[in-house]
This record gives structure tokens, sequence and C-alpha cells, in this order.
């Protein structure tokens, strides 16, 4: 099968997104299939090709949020280029810029579409709005979801049952809705690939001494990631075990904030900033850890909780429908429902090792349902469905899109 991923990330820009992409791309290789990708270039504001013309980069402009960059709904340069291609199926990943050309490009040369719905929107808004308008924001991200991921596609594809909820019963879509949660290459985490002297390093760098307790996160540092609440909680978790260290891995608009949070609490020394970390040097991280921590409600998933439980390292999280899909509590992991409770698991684990051991096993066994062999094997059986059924699109406006960017729009 030819396939196209079409995306407003990827490597080597690096988030879960992006992740999920590359190791999606690498799985289907394996299995045999050709796939070509058509993603932004972060970097530069030109056309790249790579991989001998199987990944073209549109150039993009920068938008503010992050890294991001917004690209041209119609690359015409890009045209013959996919064109040659002759796909199979096209699979988005992305709602705008880069979506909107795979929608058009789909409806132009009447290939199927699917789409994988990976970002809650309603949980950024406050990026854009500031704390305004945040009601009727809301009803516009809700039309333009349904418009993008029910009105101009093939098969959608959602990592988790908190997202499909969100289509049935919020939304009330009455398209086949396909679960399929988000695999990683989990044997890049194995611990047995790791020795005590290649971490020593690192150890050596964050001045960590064998016997010190490492809480890890791993993520943007951004409000909805809710970092405040383990380091506010950190402060109390060390007046009874001083060699607890919170790990905090990655970079974000509230990097600083979270800094000078730590330093007004007296607890600086406590709490160590990565900063970013290369993709490639991720699985190292987890071998320093003893346990994973997240409070985050806004994950449609949590890859990094999939990746900590295949490095052994269990996973610690806050009571929400995205985790509850993954960790067992008491089986492979724990779940808290607030601040209380997140320091009584933690302390717990700190002073139980059997326990910790325990846990940290069965995290191991249970993250190997997300390989990535059984995550392509599943899409594949959407992509077979999409193929038996050619998409049929209600609206012509992809039609009026692009002949409004060629000026044939009186035609």
């Amino acid at each position: 099968m030819r396939i196209g991923l079409f995306t407003d990330t990827y490597p080597p820009y690096i988030n879960g997104v992006s992740t999920s992409i590359s190791m999606l791309k690498h799985a289907l290789e394996k299995l045999g299939h050709q796939v070509f990708v058509v993603t932004v270039n972060n970097e530069l504001t030109k056309y790249c090709y790579e991989e001998n013309g199987k990944v073209i980069r549109i150039p993009g402009i920068p938008i503010g949020i992050y890294d991001y960059r917004l690209t041209g709904i119609y690359p015409l340069r890009c045209i013959n280029k996919i064109k040659k291609w002759k796909l199979d199926i096209i699979h988005s990943h992305t709602e705008f810029g880069v979506g909107t050309f795979a929608r058009i490009i789909a409806k132009q040369f009447n290939i199927p579409l699917v789409h994988t719905y990976h970002t809650m929107y309603e949980d950024y808004i406050h990026y854009i709005t500031k704390g305004y308008f945040d009601h009727a924001s809301k009803k516009i991200v809700e039309y333009l979801t349904l418009f993008y991921c029910d009105k101009t596609i093939s098969e959608l594809i959602v990592p988790t049952k908190k997202t499909y909820d969100l289509f049935k019963e919020k939304y009330k879509v009455r398209r086949n809705v396909h679960i399929i949660p988000t695999g990683i290459e989990i044997d890049r985490f194995y611990k047995e690939k790791f020795t005590s002297g290649m971490l020593d390093k690192y150890r050596k760098k964050f001045n960590l001494q064998k016997d010190d307790f490492i809480i890890l996160f791993v993520g943007r540092l951004a409000q909805e990631k809710n970092v405040e609440f383990l380091i506010d909680a950190q402060k109390d978790i060390i007046k009874k075990y001083p060699k607890c260290k919170l790990m905090i891995i990655g970079d974000g608009p509230d990097s600083i904030k979270y800094q000078k949070l730590a330093k007004k609490l007296g607890i600086e020394q406590n709490v160590i900033f990565t900063g970013k970390v290369p993709w490639e040097d991720i699985p190292n991280y987890y071998q320093l850890a003893s346990i994973f921590a997240t409070a985050s409600i806004t994950e449609t998933q949590g890859l990094t909780v999939i990746e900590a439980m295949a490095a052994s390292v269990t996973p610690v999280c806050i009571d929400d429908e995205s985790f509850r899909n993954v960790i067992i509590d008491g089986l492979n992991g724990k779940i808290f429902k607030n601040k209380r409770g997140y320091k009584k698991e933690v302390i717990n684990l700190i002073s139980n090792g059997e326990e910790l051991k325990t846990l940290s096993r069965q995290a191991r066994r249970s993250s190997e349902q997300y390989s990535s062999k059984y995550y392509a094997e599943r899409v594949l059986d959407v992509y077979n469905i999409a193929i038996k059924n050619k998409p049929r699109f209600k609206y012509d406006i992809f039609d009026r899109v692009k002949n409004i960017i060629k000026g044939n729009e009186n035609e």
C-alpha cells in the first residue's frame, strides 16, 4: 500500500504527535508498505525534499504558539510530486494548514482520507483568548472540529475512550469512530538495554546520587500540563525524604515561571530542570527515574506514561480517563485524585521498595500492548475500510478554495 501521512509536526521537531507519526511511518515500512510524508518546514522558509523525495517539507509562518508554523492550504509546488506518489490512502494528523491541504488533495485525486484526532483543542483555547470569549471560542472550536473530523473525511481514528466520548456524547457525531491507542517503539525503553555506566554521565551532569529517589516528568512546560502541582507537592515530600528529587524534562512558555516557583519555595536543589532533551536521549532519562508523575488532565492519551511503563518505571497519574485506559490502580501504577493523594502515593512508594518493584514489573508487561507493530496493524485495518468505501464529500468548499488560489473562481 502507498500511504501519505500529512502532519504539521514531524522530527526533528519533537512533541507527542511528531513522535507518534515517526513511529507509525517506521512500523508501516517494516510491514512492507511505502510511506510518504507531507509536513511543515519548521526551520527554513523554503521547500525541502528528503528521503529521495518521499518527505516534503512545506514552508510556513510562525503563529506564536510554541514553535508551530502554519502553511498555505494549497502549495502548488507540491501537487505534481504528490500526484506521482500514486497514493492509495491519505492519513491526516492535523486539522489546519497541512490538514486542509490533505483534504483538498484527497478530493482532487479521489483518494480515501483517514484522520487521527490528536488534540483536545478546547483545553488550549486560553492561549488564543487569554480568558476572554471562552464560551464563544469553544463553540467555534466545536464547529471546526466537526467540519474537519466529520464532514470531510472517510474514517476517523481517536486514541482513547475519552476522545471517543467527545465526538459521540458531546458532538453527537454518527459516523464510525475507531479507538486505536497510539503505539510507541517500546523496545527503545527496555531497561536491559542500559548499564549503570551508560547513565553515569547523566547522574554527574545533574549531581544525582544512586540512592536518590527520582520523580520524573516529561512534557511541555505549559499551563495545561499542571506542572505547578508537582512542584508545589515536592516541598512537602522532601520534608520527610530529603533525597527525593523531581526531574522535569522539557521546555515551554512557563519554564521560567516554574523555575522561579521552585526557588521561591526554597526547593531548587530538589527540582531539576533539564530543558529540551534530544529525542534519542529520552530513554536514558527514564532509566534514572524511580517513578513517573503527571497531574495533567488535558491529554488525549499520554504517550509519556506508556514510555515510562516500557522502561519499567511506575506511573503515578492524576485521575483522568486518558490515564485510566492505561493504568489499573495498584496493579501497574497508581492513580490519585488530589494533591494530598499524590503525596501519599509517592511517600508510600519511597518507603515500600517491594511494592514499587512489583508495580514496575507489571507496568513493563502492560506496555507490550502498545507496540508500534500492533498499532500499525490496527491502523491498516482502518485504511482498508476507507479504501473499500471511497469518500463522498458533502461539500464543495475545497473545490472553491482550489479555484480561488488558482484564480479560477469564476470558471
